[in-house]
């Protein structure tokens, strides 16, 4: 290998470094060329995103952006990561849900590494643990249960396996699964905290390998709360398992080791490893307040609530990319959730692709290796800092009233997460956040993936929540009128002028259209096509010349309903407007209500 002599020299020495207000002055001139007259200084505001928790994403992120100092990897405040060594070992743990048998031991021999086993009520029998756990070798495979009400037969269950097949107890790993609080929030009913205070002494006592507490933040999550609601919820849970647990006896830093947190991971990259990160921040926080200083232990689920039930193969994108920002985030353990999981139980093909998404990440693409990838980003470190306070905030609040079991029971926790899917709603129904194969490209022929029904789960507390829900009732009724008639609701696009003048707003509306189950129709005329609606799409300057008098014409032939592709103007006989930010969802469903699709 030739080294190259250092000779003093930089390939930039000539140019002189650009400043912040340098870049702020062309970023003002762009603007001011669209139309969008600004200041040198608010230019960068201009281009901001707005996110949850009032927090907001900035065009540019430069040192200036100050966050506190994050600590090494291994030592408070824990931002880092809880180990020093991260997941360079080994990787993360790969854990897989199982909420029937038959598919535990087949996931181990295929690189999972840990089972996660609904039982009980929604799930697998507590009777059938030992049949689902046939052949597993218990000292290796750690085990977590997730029982419910049933946690306290569920525990003895698994502790019975490990004396009768003679595993050490310092060998058993995993976790027992209390989680009285996140019951409670899943299905409105109150548990007795008393079996899991028993469960944390005995673990505590005599298997050091085994936690007996979960801190399940998915149940706020699912409930349609934000990133900075699911931090203080699970904050807010924690510091009641921990004021019950020293109540029961327990030191400090013994209650501490009892709790395992679970947090949701999307497809917002960044937000998912900042949240990660500003979790251990929190918890270091509590801990220390606590007099233990202890890092937090954390499992990582792919969101339910971004899985789609239509175009369900997209859904490998999805949890791909929100299992590279659980790594990222620096996640003790990872759960796939397979692209079928919306459908029903999922078949052996989904879950390969779920299990071998950590293994392609961890082997082939080297992630684990790095501890921390995100650390030192001025984004990443930034919105960690903005997001630990968003959640602190969020925690005091609901310690102010009475805490996390007072917050469930009063409604006040139900209606802040209700308000805060109201708005992403608002969104979703605007297409403003896209779901791909859903509101953006749907396909009207794809043919319905079918799997058998799962156990319906846990209910009657928060809500559970999806993105597609207000696009898949529309798809469900044209769904209807097809098994019915044989046929689609149909919207004819009367595109005019040359393409370079429609195609774009042709795109657009077909898209719209379909994501309501409408079929959109661009050939022939108006009365040959099926359809009692028409959309009008061109430029606007040939809209001004001829939007009127075509209007007036399909009205003519026959058309019940004209739209109009674009910002709305003065145009009679144009009865409404569709637009980039126009609520896609409202006027899908007033749509088929004209058409008589019920």
């Amino acid at each position: 290998m030739t080294v190259l002599p250092d000779d003093g020299l930089s390939l930039a020495a000539e140019f002189p470094d650009a400043t912040l207000e340098q870049w702020q002055r062309l970023v003002a001139g762009v603007l001011r060329k669209s139309g969008r007259d600004v200041s040198d200084a608010a230019a960068e505001e201009a281009l901001s995103t707005a996110l949850e928790d009032g927090l907001h994403l900035r065009p540019l992120y430069s040192a200036h952006d100050g966050a506190p100092d994050p600590g090494l990897p291994g030592f408070a405040p824990f931002v880092r990561g809880g180990r020093a060594e991260g997941n360079s070992v080994g990787g993360w743990d790969v854990r897989q849900q199982h909420t029937v048998g038959g598919a535990a031991l087949a996931d181990l021999e295929n690189g999972v590494t840990s089972l996660w086993l609904v039982l009980g009520d929604g799930g697998i029998p507590v009777a059938s643990l030992g049949q689902v756990l046939d052949g597993v070798f218990l000292d290796l495979a750690p085990v977590v249960l997730d029982a419910g009400s049933d946690v306290g037969s569920a525990a003895r269950e698994l502790l019975r396996l490990y004396e009768e097949r003679g595993i050490a107890r310092e060998a058993a790993r995993g976790n027992l699964g209390a989680d009285p609080l996140g019951h409670e929030a899943r299905t409105g009913h109150a548990d007795d905290f008393a079996p899991a205070a028993g469960l944390a002494r005995r673990c505590a006592e005599a298997y050091p390998g085994l936690r007996a507490l979960t801190v399940d933040a998915l149940p706020y999550h699912e409930a349609g709360g934000s990133a900075a609601q699911e931090l203080g919820c699970s904050m807010a849970t924690a510091v009641a398992y921990l004021r019950e647990l020293t109540e029961a006896g327990l030191p400090v830093e013994q209650a501490c080791a009892q709790l395992e947190f679970r947090y949701a991971a999307t497809a917002d990259q960044f937000l998912t490893a900042a949240k990660l990160r500003a979790a251990r921040r929190l918890w270091a926080r509590v801990t220390e307040v606590c007099g233990a200083a202890a890092g937090q232990v954390q499992h990582a689920v792919t969101s339910p609530v971004m899985m789609a039930r239509r175009d369900p193969w997209v859904n490998m994108l999805r949890t791909t990319v929100a299992t590279l920002a659980a790594g990222v985030g620096g996640a003790d353990a990872v759960t796939v959730l397979p692209f079928d999981h919306a459908l029903g139980l999922p078949d052996a093909f989904a879950r390969r692709i779920a299990r071998n998404t950590s293994t392609i990440l961890i082997e082939e693409s080297h992630l684990s290796r790095v501890v921390d990838p995100a650390g030192g980003s001025w984004y990443v470190e930034r919105l960690t800092d903005e997001l630990a306070h968003a959640g602190w905030e969020f925690f005091q609040e609901i310690e102010r009233t009475g805490g996390q079991a007072a917050g469930l029971r009063s409604g006040r926790i139900g209606r802040a997460l209700a308000d805060t899917w109201e708005t992403r709603s608002a969104k979703l129904a605007e297409r403003r956040e896209p779901v791909t194969g859903v509101s953006e490209f749907p396909d009207l022929a794809e043919r319905p993936v079918e799997r058998e029904p799962a156990p319906a789960p846990r209910s009657g507390g928060l809500p559970r929540v999806r993105r597609d829900e207000a696009y898949e009732r529309l798809r469900a009724r044209s769904d209807a009128h097809f098994a019915a008639t044989g046929s689609r609701p149909r919207v004819y696009l009367a595109a005019f002028g040359p393409a370079a003048a429609h195609t774009a707003r042709v795109g657009f509306a077909a898209n719209m259209f379909r994501a309501g189950g409408i079929e959109p129709v661009t050939e022939g005329s108006f009365a040959d096509s099926g359809a009692t609606e028409a959309v009008l799409c061109s430029s606007d300057a040939l809209y001004e010349e001829q939007a009127a008098a075509l209007a007036r014409e399909l009205k003519d032939t026959g058309a019940s309903h004209v739209f109009l592709a674009g910002r709305p103007g003065r145009y009679p006989g144009v009865d409404a407007y569709v637009f980039a930010g126009c609520d896609a969802v409202a006027v899908l469903s007033a749509a088929l209500d004209r058409m008589g699709v019920s």
